[in-house]
């Protein structure tokens, strides 16, 4: 198999951690695995010497709202001077009515769950190879005519504009053979939505998802761009 360069963002915790997990134990790679938290390292460590001799996972301290994009991209560039896998993977939830949102709520959610996104997207076009796969993580709360809860009106809304940038990403990186799609999850059992819903037990652990976005990332591709894939079992 041909050795894949990827690049997760939210990656110590959770789906991101799960999916740099089963990227590293499926495959051959090279995996550098964005953090932003120092307490959130020690679980990106615990999992490097479980994996296979011809994979390995490189930590990188960086956040994505606040970090030079510059460094990230210089960092990337140094350790594997190119890439084929982008996941953005990082995002952040807080749950409050409508009403009582801040403005600092609405800034801390936009700025990780879309311009994060974004503004790493575009530091990283120049490093992607052809036919590379950029991978984001949206929501079933950011798709038109899906089920809404209360609370969520500026994470669904955020991460439905990780969807809407998806498709116009599709059409401008066609020339550069860069393909494009967006995961849309529903409920996971993460650290971040226990939080959120203490009393709910989603139907899909960590671990199952990241295998899921693991495949998807090194194979889906072939079959999608441009694409919002709802990757839930609720209806609607």
């Amino acid at each position: 198999m041909i050795r894949k360069n990827i690049v997760i963002t939210g990656a110590s915790t959770g789906i991101g951690l799960e999916t740099a997990r089963s990227c590293a134990s499926n495959s051959p790679c090279t995996i550098i695995a964005i953090y932003r938290s120092d307490d959130k390292l020690q679980n990106i460590k615990n999992i490097i010497p479980t994996l296979p001799s011809n994979s390995s996972i490189i930590p990188f301290k960086f956040d994505i709202t606040t970090h030079s994009q510059q460094s990230l991209f210089d960092f990337i560039q140094k350790t594997m001077q190119n890439v084929d896998i982008l996941i953005n993977n990082a995002g952040t939830l807080t749950i409050k009515p409508f009403t009582e949102l801040t403005r600092i709520d609405f800034t801390k959610q936009w700025e990780t769950n879309f311009l994060g996104t974004a503004l790493t997207i575009q530091t990283l076009i120049p490093l992607l190879n052809q036919n590379s796969h950029i991978v984001n993580i949206g929501s079933m709360g950011g798709i038109q005519g899906s089920s809404k809860f209360s609370g969520l009106a500026g994470y669904s809304s955020s991460k439905g504009a990780i969807h809407i940038l998806t498709e116009c990403l599709a059409q401008e990186l066609e020339e550069r053979k860069i393909k494009i799609n967006c995961l849309a999850l529903g409920a996971v059992q993460t650290e971040m939505l226990s939080l959120a819903f203490p009393n709910y037990k989603a139907p899909i652990t960590a671990t199952e998802m990241g295998r899921f976005i693991a495949d998807f990332s090194i194979n889906g591709h072939q079959y999608f761009n441009g694409k919002i894939l709802p990757v839930a079992t609720s209806t609607p």
